[in-house]
């Protein structure tokens, strides 16, 4: 029996969404072991073409933007340091981090597209 556009669709979407929840979980892992962040952007990168034009493309978007944001941060808070203000951007910037992926994990489990776009 043929499979119907639409449950191809589906698979797809589902698919999809499980690698974003990898990806937040990826980068989860990556606040403690450094190099799990790394694999997170990268599995991003390779997966982007892929659900271009569905509503994990948000979640995909987000989650790139979380990580060169929260390095530029913290290559910020690591130069000035020693200038004692790079203790405080080092901690906002991990906890924007966690903020970034807590927000995004949940609202891939609610189906909700992030930026307010409709799922």
């Amino acid at each position: 029996m043929a499979r119907t556009t639409a449950e191809t669709f589906e698979e797809t979407a589902i698919s999809a969404k499980k690698i974003a929840a990898l990806v937040y979980g990826l980068q989860a892992i990556g606040l403690f072991i450094g190099i799990t962040y790394v694999v997170a952007v990268v599995i991003d990168y390779i997966k982007a073409s892929e659900v271009k034009g569905t509503w994990i493309e948000s979640h995909i978007r987000w989650q790139i933007r979380t990580f060169w944001f929260s390095l530029l941060w913290a290559a910020i808070g690591v130069l000035t340091y020693l200038l004692v203000i790079g203790y405080f951007i080092l901690l906002a910037d991990g906890v924007w981090v966690i903020y970034r992926i807590a927000k995004g994990a949940l609202n891939l489990k609610d189906n909700k597209a992030m930026y307010g776009l409709e799922a």
